[in-house]
């Protein structure tokens, strides 16, 4: 079930908005659980190549995050500008600028695919890799990052579905090509009958295969679309709807590289603490990941909610939904933040056996267990403020939060200090939670929505032309 106009302009009572939330909320969930589940059968099987394998994967996955900020940029930009349109009523600009955002995509793909070919060695030992692992990495990286187009057709026709309401069919894609993806990684790995032990190009050819058959069917409900199927003379590029996806996108874009190298650096910090630390960081950190699923489907259901009733001109509905999403966010994380925080050490025996990184691991969680109601917070809020056209807000605060808080107090509490790993994560605890606590702030007042960026919902709020009237119109809410 797709949502149609009905469906996101008729929920007048808080209860149907909070079905329409956990509708939309729900499949993005299911689609990131499966998503960070077969991530942990895929690296299981590369590290059954060898380390200097494991290593190579790792070191291109973080080098490869950097391609996914620039496409995951253009999806937010895409997300936010349809579901305005849609909710402005206007389908012809939510469909032609759908279309756009594909040919950026491709552009960007392209774009990566050269870049790779041509500087993989280079960008690898910028990330201080040995010779043995260079080669394994080198080879990695061409097979899975010259074919990139697919990686960024993936991201963005995934955000054009759910701006457009369709949650449900990007976790189905989703869901199919990462069963498909562990499937082949085991059959090119190791081989099978006629099948040769391809190792490393096995592991990078199955990555591949996968996203070009992610990128087929994603076409396919793309086209099925009653709203934004495809109509042939909006191929044409147009300069204004690719200023604006870009000038729309590329704060979300800083917003990641921004924590990228923010992460880049407290890493350095932490590795120094020790071997045992880091592997308690590194373990904690997959165990804690299970909640980012929750927050980030919550914020995919306000993004899309608060697109398309700012698109609406309903300002006031924007919020409400803006709050339940939050709520609903809050609670769920609560409860998994309880687990995290009574459980923390017994998750961690599944990983290790050694008592001093067990008890690491227990520290860190429980930690992250107290700050999880901030962090729902801080994902849902972060999402409510992008479906308001409001990107570069997020980006600013979290470079502050990244350089001025976080990693300091990483370096002050885990280094200088002497508190260890339990300082690393309380200076992430910290951050999370002043973060959080400024986005409610200006939400409060009135400060998340950037309406100069939605003509239509303007228009609407603010019949008036004078700009005294437009800003009085804006905080009332």
């Amino acid at each position: 079930m797709k949502l149609g106009k009905g469906d996101l302009t008729d929920s007048p009572t808080r209860w149907n908005r909070l079905k329409l939330i956990a509708f939309l909320a729900i499949p993005a969930v299911i689609e990131n659980f499966f998503q960070t589940i077969l991530g942990f059968v895929d690296t299981f099987f590369v590290s059954k190549i060898g380390l200097a394998e494991v290593s190579a994967v790792g070191v291109t996955n973080a080098l490869l995050a950097i391609y996914f900020a620039l496409f995951m940029a253009i999806g937010v930009a895409a997300n936010v500008r349809i579901a305005n349109f849609l909710g402005a009523n206007l389908p012809e600009k939510a469909r032609h600028i759908s279309q756009q955002a594909i040919i950026l995509a491709v552009l960007f793909g392209l774009f990566t695919g050269v870049v790779t070919l041509f500087f993989a060695e280079p960008l690898l030992k910028l990330m201080g890799i040995k010779d043995n692992v260079l080669r394994a990495g080198a080879l990695y990286f061409r097979i899975v990052g010259i074919p990139s187009i697919f990686m960024s057709l993936m991201f963005v026709l995934s955000a054009i579905l759910r701006g457009a309401g369709d949650t449900k069919s990007p976790m189905k894609v989703s869901i199919g090509i990462n069963i498909i993806h562990a499937f082949l990684d085991y059959l090119l790995i190791f081989g099978f009958f006629f099948i040769p032990k391809l190792g490393i190009v096995g592991a990078a050819l199955a990555t591949v295969i996968a996203r070009l058959l992610g990128s087929m069917a994603l076409f396919y409900y793309l086209k099925r679309s009653t709203s934004l199927a495809f109509r042939r003379d909006y191929w044409k590029p147009d300069k204004g709807h690719l200023l604006e996806l870009s000038t729309l996108g590329a704060p979300a874009a800083g917003e990641r590289l921004v924590m990228r190298a923010g992460q880049i650096v407290y890493f350095g910090f932490i590795v120094a603490l020790g071997t045992k630390a880091f592997a308690a960081h590194q373990i904690a950190g997959n165990i804690e990941v299970f909640s980012f699923m929750i927050g980030y489907g919550f914020a995919t259901a306000a993004t899309i909610l608060v697109g398309q009733k700012i698109g609406a001109g309903k300002l006031n509905e924007a919020k409400e939904y803006a709050k339940l999403a939050t709520y609903l966010s809050f609670a769920a994380m609560s409860i998994l933040g309880a687990m995290l925080f009574f459980f923390g050490n017994w998750a961690g025996s599944f990983f290790t056996n050694d008592q001093q990184v067990i008890g690491n691991i227990g520290t860190a969680l429980k930690i992250s267990g107290v700050f999880q109601p901030f962090l729902a917070v801080l994902l849902v809020l972060t999402g409510a403020y992008q479906g308001a056209n409001n990107t570069k807000f997020p980006m600013y605060l979290t470079g502050v939060g990244m350089w001025a808080i976080r990693t300091v107090l990483v370096y002050l509490l885990g280094i200088r200090f002497g508190w260890g790993l339990a300082g690393v994560w309380l200076a992430i605890g910290i951050d999370i939670a002043v973060r959080a606590v400024v986005l409610v702030v200006q939400f409060q007042r009135g400060k998340w929505m950037a309406l100069d960026k939605a003509p239509e919902a303007e228009s609407k709020c603010h019949p008036q032309s004078s700009k005294e009237n437009r800003s009085a119109c804006v905080n009332n809410y």
